[in-house]
């Protein structure tokens, strides 16, 4: 029988290692932390939804629907989705199980999504999303506070290299008033527009406002700004909106080329961009969708939401040195002997009782002393606790230092435990 090859992750579906883990950890906890201090709760949705939801919410001449999403059919013949985006599963949440009724939530979850797309670095088949969502909310006001909330968010994560922009799409109303209009524009220089943006001419031309092919620069700054054809109401939120984050101090760009890659968005929309990530400059992008839940057979609902990309925005912190160092142990639990052998696991446990936040590791499988402190110093220990049979026998244990100078100290276990509880608490 022939040698069968190693299997391989899919190509764009990346493992993320342990010594990558505790970035992610940090910058989970602390968007956790802010979005709680905003009120924003926690909701968790399925990974598979019916393809008709993304259909019916993302549009089906979107890029998304047309080219890039994981969809089959299950066995009772269902054509099932893996989520392209999270928005449309949280809408279909809140509808389903009744949060919408004459209510307002502020809502927040995170976890993969997945995109056919071609993997390059900050675009993965999976990727991860911290998504939030605010329903019931009219007003600019819920806009500014997540625009303020992702300001403070960069702040608690020490990074500087972001820089906010905005725009306006206008209602549904205005912005198909002024397709129109583009379309007419663009078809009258058709010669210049590449074949991506011909392909998007008629199914959704404003995203050929943002190409970033540079022979279609001068077009695009030529074309009719959709600033001009916005409706009233969409004028004044978004010039309320530009009052608060003027009132606050927070720098922005007024960008009109930006627009969104999906067709539930209207009114206000905002990115945060950097210059250091290369062409993948987006770390985190928003706006309203107050059309959203009538499209999918709901009421009428204002909302307002954006996610962030995890990989983005940790690429980002690595780039700029800001990734705090990963804890280490405090403690190495060195054994030897057959009496400490027995006594290790026991003592472990009644230190971690003793000492809540001990972070201490035991050595497992044996080994000399020399090989088990050769763990002792890989894993970052602070210190060497010493259990031989002598210490055994005396109930007493050693105390070692291995990341700074310091004589090795002999303790009973009621000393150990003020010890250890004076270096957690530092």
């Amino acid at each position: 029988m022939a040698k069968s090859s190693n299997i391989q992750a899919v190509r764009g579906m990346n493992d993320i290692l342990p010594q990558q883990t505790p970035t992610w950890q940090h910058v989970e906890a602390v968007a956790r932390a802010t979005l709680q201090d905003y009120g924003y709760q926690e909701i968790r949705m399925p990974i598979l939804e019916k393809t008709e939801l993304f259909k019916r919410s993302i549009g089906e001449v979107t890029d998304i629907v047309e080219k890039e999403m994981y969809t089959f059919e299950d066995r009772n013949g269902d054509s099932l989705t893996l989520r392209p985006e999270g928005t449309a599963g949280c809408v279909r949440a809140c509808m389903e199980q009744g949060l919408l009724y004459n209510q307002v939530q502020r809502l927040w979850y995170a976890g993969p999504m997945f995109r056919h797309e071609r993997p390059q670095k900050g675009r993965y088949r999976q990727f991860h999303q911290i998504g939030v969502e605010a329903f019931g909310m009219e007003g600019p006001d819920v806009d500014a506070e997540q625009i303020f909330m992702t300001a403070r968010l960069w702040r608690a994560l020490g990074l500087a290299e972001v820089r906010l922009e905005v725009n306006s799409l206008g209602s549904q109303e205005a912005r198909a008033a002024y397709k129109a209009i583009l379309v007419e524009y663009l078809e009258a220089h058709h010669d210049q527009l590449d074949e991506d943006s011909r392909r998007r001419l008629h199914s959704n031309p404003l995203r050929i406002l943002d190409s970033k092919n540079p022979d279609m620069q001068a077009l695009i700054e030529a074309a009719p700004q959709l600033a001009d054809h916005l409706d009233t109401e969409s004028r004044d939120h978004f010039q309320t909106l530009c009052g608060y984050l003027d009132a606050a101090g927070l720098e922005y760009r007024i960008n009109p080329r930006l627009v969104r890659g999906l067709d539930y968005y209207s009114r206000s929309v905002f990115e945060w961009v950097t210059d250091r990530l290369g062409a993948q400059g987006t770390v985190c992008a928003g706006g309203r969708y107050d059309g959203l839940v009538g499209w999918l057979g709901g009421r009428p609902t204002p909302a307002v939401g954006f996610a962030l990309g995890m990989e983005r925005l940790i690429a980002l912190l690595e780039t700029l040195e800001a990734v705090p160092p990963p804890p280490t142990p405090h403690v190495y639990l060195v054994v030897a002997g057959e009496a400490a052998l027995t006594q290790g696991p026991v003592l472990a446990e009644r230190l971690r009782d003793a000492v809540p936040g001990l972070r201490l590791q035991m050595n497992c499988g044996g080994g000399s002393f020399k090989s088990q402190f050769k763990k002792a110093d890989k894993c970052q220990a602070a210190y060497a606790l010493i259990l031989g049979e002598e210490e055994a026998a005396r109930g007493e244990y050693g105390l070692k230092p291995l990341r700074e100078t310091g004589e090795q100290r002999v303790l009973p276990e009621p000393e150990l435990v003020n010890y250890l509880t004076e270096i957690v608490n530092q």
